[in-house]
């Protein structure tokens, strides 16, 4: 008995070993100088390997995932890798994995999915098919590729490029903390996860876990604009911890019985280098649609702006139109900005009865030619006028809606109801403010009776001789959707971006037949497909937050003239006002939100002054002048915040800290000679004795150093 069991015993360990060794053989790898990728018989990503540095990512997890509807109402129902065993092969450079009959909960289903992976210069492309032939049932959601199980490295920090760039140090523990609030809203049993997605408050669609000097980029390269989510997951262990990262790419092909929806866009490139690698490839590829015109002289040449209400949605009037060129000019003149940003000049007030609103300017005030007279007397003096009106919203009390051609243009949602949006401004007193909300539909920017409606704004701004015309919220997409409810299921339009930059386009295309070419246009948030078709962003978050990473859009696309925002009171002010220098932004001065002007904040007043006397000295490097972060240049101190700007054969070189009394480093900048240096605050320059520039900075100081190429 005892020799037959140890037969067993040795026959068993046999067995183990030749499953291993079948297994290990039916690895299907492909790699390049850079990447190594591989998956099992199983589909299961066995390698995602930087092959310079060694780093291995993968942990044999499943690739995909996919979530559908069924007509009976039951909804995200998943049918999982796991549940599913393809046909793997391997051929003419790809790796094919086919399923040819889909199966959730044990049940069979009329499915197929079709996913490809190939190696492209360092990055690997995930491509899909997904095909329907379930009666009564839409796949709604195809998660792939994922990384599950993701190994990072210790030290590695999440680059998102939520309003135009987030670093967040701690992923995995960050995720957790995002998943958990609010508490029960999703299947918190199951995992942890951190909303991110292309295009709502994002500038581009991709995202990076980034280390010092290697890091995983992941992209969807998508030229349809289809909204993507960026996979950032948290689930548990065997022990029923939340300590295993999944990351990965979401589409939604809204796909019925009957269709097949296919996709080619998803990347994924374990790199090496800085974060900043994330920006080369991400343009590497916008390059094949990046259209962006060149803006006028004086938009590259713009310190700021002065944003303000004239007359506020409750009825309290602000500003006059005689204050243009009086109050509003002297407090703009004091910090050495020219241009001005009203909103609410028309007589019903801000976010009021839209779009119609924007034909009936003040009669008390002189009305249209009362308005005109004020925006000339204040471009006399050079003064540049940003006109202002609202690219989607329209009030459900205006005449538009009423009557005319609202309730044809505006979203509907999975029921067929108007989607709605609330703005309300508090008044003096409390009821205003909580109760008394203005409601609005939101326009479909493909609706032409809209895109009319536009350009006659366009052409409104013309006559009344303003600089440039801005359209508010045309750079991102609503929280919801214009559904389509003609077939068996409602489907939301996933391309609400892409629509928006064909709207900006075709203004911009119009405005370019009317022979001004210093004529501007703008918008508000920045996101990439959105931003090639205006000359300046409205931004709708500052540079100055624990998270924030601006660094990342401004070295991406450089191009994009981009406003700080939030600044609108007194407080830490050189430390924000030194961020906005430092990384090439320009300021949206909004003091108390729109309400008043920078003379009643003497502190911000009297330091934008010094600050604006440096972006006045050197302009064509810290305005015209292309942001390039850190290339170029060396500094000795990683505690002392350093970027630069080059502007043909000149590069400039700004430095700030704010973390500590007094901070010194030494910069070089490689086939430059040092020209001049300025500031404002505690620095001081001189030169290094090992070669270089000392400086040396206090707290919030700020110095600019210029270098002529030798």
């Amino acid at each position: 008995m005892r020799m037959v069991r140890g037969l067993r015993v040795v026959c068993m360990l046999s067995a183990l070993a030749l499953a291993s060794t079948q297994a290990l053989a039916q690895r299907y790898a492909l790699n390049d100088p850079q990447v190594e990728v591989a998956v099992d018989a199983q589909g299961n990503l066995t390698s995602l390997k930087n092959v310079a540095t060694g780093q291995e990512y993968a942990a044999g997890r499943p690739l995909w995932r996919l979530y559908f509807d069924r007509k009976d109402g039951e909804k995200e129902i998943e049918l999982s890798a796991a549940e599913n065993v393809p046909e793997v092969r391997q051929e003419g450079g790809r790796i094919v994995l086919t399923y040819r009959a889909l199966k959730a909960r044990g049940v069979a289903l009329n499915m197929a999915l079709t996913l490809s992976v190939r190696v492209e210069d360092g990055l690997v492309r995930f491509g899909s098919e997904v095909a329907n032939n379930e009666p009564h049932t839409i796949i709604r959601e195809l998660h792939y590729p994922l990384v599950g199980d993701c190994r990072l490295p210790s030290g590695y920090r999440l680059l998102t490029t939520h309003l135009g760039g987030q670093l967040v140090a701690d992923p995995v523990k960050r995720i957790i903390a995002a998943g958990n609030a609010p508490p029960y809203m999703a299947p918190s049993q199951y995992y942890r996860q951190m909303d991110l997605k292309y295009p709502a408050h994002t500038a581009a669609n991709c995202f990076a876990f980034v280390g010092a000097a290697q890091g995983l980029y992941l992209g969807s390269h998508d030229p349809t604009y289809q909204d993507t989510w960026h996979g950032l997951r948290v689930y548990t262990d065997e022990a029923g911890a939340f300590n295993r990262l999944e990351t990965g790419l979401y589409k939604y092909p809204n796909c019925t019985s009957g269709q097949v929806w296919t996709c080619d866009a998803n990347v994924i490139a374990p790199y090496s280098g800085s974060w900043h690698q994330t920006s080369t490839i991400y343009r590497k590829w916008a390059d094949t649609w990046w259209r962006h015109r060149e803006a006028p002289v004086w938009v590259t040449r713009m310190k700021g702006w002065q944003r303000i209400i004239f007359r506020h949605q409750y009825g309290e009037t602000l500003f006059r139109y005689a204050d243009l060129d009086t109050r509003i000019r002297k407090a703009g003149e004091s910090v050495g900005v020219n241009a001005v940003f009203p909103f609410g000049w028309w007589q019903s007030g801000m976010d009021n009865g839209y779009p119609d609103s924007y034909w009936v300017t003040d009669p008390e005030q002189g009305g249209d030619a009362g308005w005109a007279a004020a925006i000339a007397a204040y471009r006399k003096s050079g003064g540049k006028v940003l006109l202002y009106f609202n690219g989607k919203l329209i009030d459900r009390e205006s005449a538009f809606y009423r009557t005319g051609e609202g309730k044809a243009v505006c979203y509907r949602d999975n029921t067929g109801s108007d989607y709605t949006e609330q703005y309300l401004f508090k008044g003096l007193g409390t009821f205003t403010g909580h109760y008394n909300a203005r409601t609005f539909v939101v326009a479909d920017t493909r609706r032409e009776a809209w895109r009319t409606r536009l350009l006659r704004m366009a052409d409104r701004a013309i006559r009344f001789g303003a600089d440039s015309v801005f359209y508010d919220q045309l750079g991102y997409c609503e929280a919801n959707s214009n559904w389509d409810l003609s077939g068996e299921f409602p489907v939301p339009n996933t391309r609400v971006i892409a629509d928006k930059a064909e709207t900006l386009k075709l203004i911009h295309d119009y405005l370019d037949t009317k022979g001004n070419a210093d004529f501007a246009l703008g918008t508000e948030h920045f996101t990439d497909v959105t931003a090639q078709h205006v000359d300046y962003v409205h931004n709708v978050t500052g540079a100055a937050g624990p998270e924030a990473f601006p660094e990342w859009g401004r070295y991406t696309f450089p191009e994009v003239v981009l406003s700080d925002r939030e600044i609108r009171d007194d407080t830490d002010i050189p430390r924000r006002v030194n961020l906005s220098v430092l990384k090439g932004l320009r300021n949206d001065i909004e003091i108390y939100r729109c309400r008043d002007l920078i003379d009643k904040t003497p502190v911000y007043q009297a330091y934008l002054a010094k600050v604006n006397r440096l972006r006045d000295k050197y302009g064509d490097l810290l305005l015209s002048g292309l942001y390039r972060d850190t290339d170029g240049f060396l500094s000795d101190n990683s505690r002392i915040s350093a970027r630069c700007f080059r502007n043909g054969d000149r590069l400039a070189v700004v430095v700030t800290q704010s973390s500590e009394k007094t901070a010194t480093t030494r910069i070089r900048v490689p086939g430059y000679a040092f020209k001049e240096s300025d500031g404002a605050g505690e620095m001081t320059v001189g030169s290094a004795p090992d070669g270089g520039q000392s400086v040396q900075a206090g707290r919030d100081g700020i110095a600019v150093l210029v270098y002529q190429k030798e």
